[in-house]
């Protein structure tokens, strides 16, 4: 019986591509992106829970999770981030129970929406609306792992807030020899790099992951500093769009 050898092929060489890069994809910008979260999945999240539509193979408590990726960070090993751009937002949010799937209302820094509002039984600071505020402190940021760059956004709220004020003490610490040796001068935050981990923290609430943050150094890959740049330069701008429906389904800490 004559036997037909199957031809196997070589596949076509990546960089034959070269000459059409880019082609086909328009005038995207960073606004018609989709801004990963980066969210540390806790107890109560769908990710971890094999009975939800939304779990995420080999998901557990204490992760690194990337909400558009799907890329699951451990926790107690980190993830290496270079922070861009930070911003103060007050969210206003309806009970889950009523269907809640983005946020009512966004406001500014500068906003007096807390004043209009009381603290409720359940730790939350509550509108004549029932609606729920939320001080939220996002940093943008750059992830740096495996030789590989993407943008993405870490909110901090609830008992992570006192984290976030202490990362922006540390950028604001920093100090670098100028060029000629006569002093010191501050660099800008996207040209550092941060390793973020999760620990388990308590109160007498209860118990949840938070974030343990220390600084390794200046970047040191010219192509993620000029990619740090950019993104920062997009975020100052208006740019960069959240779509905090990716982050309704992050579990709330015990306040």
């Amino acid at each position: 019986m004559n036997q037909v050898a199957e031809k196997k092929s070589a596949g076509l060489p990546s960089n034959m591509f070269e000459d059409d890069a880019a082609k086909g994809l328009g005038a995207i910008g960073q606004e018609d992106l989709a801004l990963p979260f980066l969210k540390i999945l806790g107890q109560l999240s769908p990710e971890v829970n094999k009975r939800d539509g939304k779990y995420v193979e080999g998901a557990e408590p204490g992760m690194i999770f990337n909400s558009v990726s799907g890329e699951l960070y451990d926790g107690t090993i980190g993830i290496s981030v270079i922070p861009c751009f930070y911003k103060l937002e007050y969210i206003e949010w309806k009970d889950r129970d009523k269907g809640a799937v983005a946020p009512v209302n966004v406001y500014p820094a500068d906003s007096d929406i807390m004043g209009k509002t009381t603290r409720g039984d359940d730790g939350k600071d509550r509108l004549s609306n029932g609606n729920y505020v939320e001080e939220t402190a996002s940093h943008y940021v750059v992830i740096c792992e495996e030789g590989k760059h993407s943008s993405a956004l870490i909110t901090m709220k609830s008992t992570q807030r006192k984290k976030s004020k202490k990362w922006n003490s540390m950028m604001m610490s920093l100090r670098a020899k100028k060029k000629d040796g006569q002093g010191f001068f501050k660099p800008a935050p996207f040209t550092q790099t941060y390793r973020l981990k999760t620990v388990l923290e308590k109160n007498n609430l209860g118990s949840w992951f938070g974030w343990e943050i220390e600084h390794i150094g200046p970047v040191e890959d010219q192509n993620v500093l000029q990619a740090a740049y950019e993104f920062y330069t997009s975020c100052k701008g208006g740019a960069v769009k959240v779509n905090y429906k990716q982050e309704e389904n992050t579990p709330k800490t015990p306040f």
